[in-house]
Order: C-alpha cells, then structure tokens, then sequence
C-alpha cells in the first residue's frame, strides 16, 4: 500500500551494542534508510550495521525509529543522490540527479530509473548519500534544461470541448480537429 503518494519513506533508525560488562555505554549509532514501512526500515538498519560494524540484531537493540519529512514539499528541488549498486557484473558507483518537490520522490524516481535503464532491482541498490544541490552546482544536463526562467511547456494537444452537458455526445459525425495553427 503506498501511503502519502510514495512507496518508499525516509526513516531515521537510531540503533546500538547490548550494554555488557565490559561495555556498559555501548556507540550508538544513527542511520538514514529508505523502505516502505518502519519494520523493514530497522531490517535494513541491522543489515548496514552488521556490515559496517560488528553489531547484529541478536546482540543489538533498536532506541528510536522516526520517519523523516520534508520541509518544504511544495517547492521543487534538484537532488543529488549517490548510490551503490551491485549489477550481473560487480558493484559499481554512481552520482544521479533528479527534480522533484521532496526527497522521497527523488528516490522513487531513482528506484524507477535503476530498474528500467540498468534492470536494478530494490535489494540490490544502496543509498549512500543525499544532498540538495543549488542550481549552480548541477552537473546533469537532464536537469540543467529546467533551470532557465523563461522556460515554456508547449500544449500539444487541444481538444475544444461542449460548452454545456446538453451539446455533449459520445460519438461526433465530424472527427475533432487538434492541430495548433
């Protein structure tokens, strides 16, 4: 179920070591992750964690999960994001940008892109790093195109509609003229 237009929902998952003897303060560790519910947002927390450092479930203790929102998700945004991924051949690396209104569309987006352009799919892809980048500091030309303030979006396709219920028919004995002249 998508919930608020997105599947996938930034989490912030704050996470550490079981107090022992020897270490009764254990490091506690913070984690921005994407998933699509809080459950698989601390699964993905544990999987990062025991990777990076030796702390696994069974031995770790979950202190907060928050989902994160964005401040500001009427304006539109470029968005850097990079990304690990791991394809038929290796891992590779890679830096993507994308405009949209909040940063979990931006991620959609990126999951769409990945899985059409280089048949990616969800578990495969890590997340590295997230930053909006300033206008000036874009590097992709898919992006930059939007950037000019004159910018103009041609309708292509007019269709002149009845001007009341009653003139409205489902079938026309003349095909409607759609061409801008």
């Amino acid at each position: 179920m998508v919930q608020g237009g997105f599947k996938f929902h930034q989490y912030q998952v704050v996470g550490r070591h079981l107090p022992t003897e020897n270490e009764p303060n254990p490091t506690v560790y913070r984690m921005k992750v994407w998933a699509e519910d809080s459950v698989r947002a601390k699964s993905k927390f544990w999987y990062f964690l025991r990777k990076l450092r030796r702390v696994k479930k069974a031995n770790g203790q979950i202190l907060a999960v928050n989902e994160i929102f964005e401040r500001k998700p009427t304006t539109v945004k470029n968005f850097g994001i990079w990304v690990r991924y791991q394809s038929r051949t290796g891992y590779h690396n890679m830096y993507k940008e994308y405009r949209d209104t909040t940063l979990n569309g931006a991620v959609a987006q990126l999951y769409q892109e990945m899985a059409s352009r280089h048949r990616v799919r969800y578990p495969c892809i890590q997340i590295i790093k997230t930053a909006t980048v300033p206008a000036s500091a874009c590097k992709r030309a898919n992006t930059q195109q939007f950037h000019d303030s004159k910018i103009k979006f041609p309708i292509t396709f007019k269709l002149i509609r009845a001007n009341k219920p009653e003139l409205k028919t489902t079938y026309k004995a003349t095909r409607p003229c759609t061409a801008m002249y």
